[in-house]
């Protein structure tokens, strides 16, 4: 029988089921102190559920996912870029250009850190654009998060912030690769990066087909 001591902790592999997530993001949640965990003397870990369900609050706030009509581009396939930022205002923005572009790309918008980690580990972007004052879980913990995780390799990231670089050290830092741009955001360079990004995708598409034929 289990008793309510048993139902106030939980496995990981629970903890991923519940919040949609991969076991290995679970475990670096624990590891980075988003969840609530301890060890048993047989060294599994055992989280708090109050911490999965407090997580699951804040990430399920409000996720807007858009998918624009697909529009003819020499760069060839789309990617999936994750704009992370409380400001519904500058979301609606970010939005606008976005679609002015006419690139093919499939934008995801959060409002929170908890919310953007959440979308990391389920929709893989090619791109992550994140504010670093956020609600829950700030931005420069957030991208550290995701550096030292499997969810990093083939995605780029770049904070747009208000910041200037002594405060965001004092923050804890960003990692060397991670551009920090100022605000007001700078669109014409992030259309450039997600240029660069749609360049590369379809120049390794085309390799893997020649390849192919080979």
């Amino acid at each position: 029988m289990k008793t309510s001591e048993d139902a106030t902790f939980i496995t990981t592999r629970e903890a991923a089921r519940r919040l949609g997530v991969s076991l290995r993001t679970a475990q670096l949640w624990t590891e980075n102190g988003l969840l609530d965990a301890w060890k048993t003397e047989g060294g599994h870990r055992r989280i708090r559920a109050e911490s999965v369900d407090r997580v699951m609050r804040q990430g399920a706030a409000r996720t807007e996912r858009a998918t624009p009509e697909p529009r003819p581009f020499s760069g060839g396939d789309r990617i999936k870029v994750l704009i992370v930022e409380d400001d519904n205002i500058l979301l609606k923005l970010y939005r606008l250009r976005f679609d002015a572009w006419q690139l093919p790309i499939d934008v995801l918008t959060v409002s929170n850190g908890c919310e953007g980690l959440i979308l990391v580990g389920r929709e893989r972007p090619d791109l992550m654009i994140v504010d670093l004052m956020l609600p829950y879980l700030d931005g420069v913990k957030m991208v550290r998060t995701i550096e030292n995780s499997p969810f990093r390799e083939g995605m780029e990231m770049v904070a747009v912030s208000g910041l200037d670089k002594a405060e965001v050290e004092a923050m804890g830092g960003l990692p060397d690769n991670v551009p920090l741009f100022p605000k007001p955001v700078p669109f014409d360079a992030l259309r450039e990066v997600c240029e660069r990004l749609l360049q590369r995708r379809h120049t390794a598409r085309h390799a893997l087909e020649r390849g192919g034929q080979a």
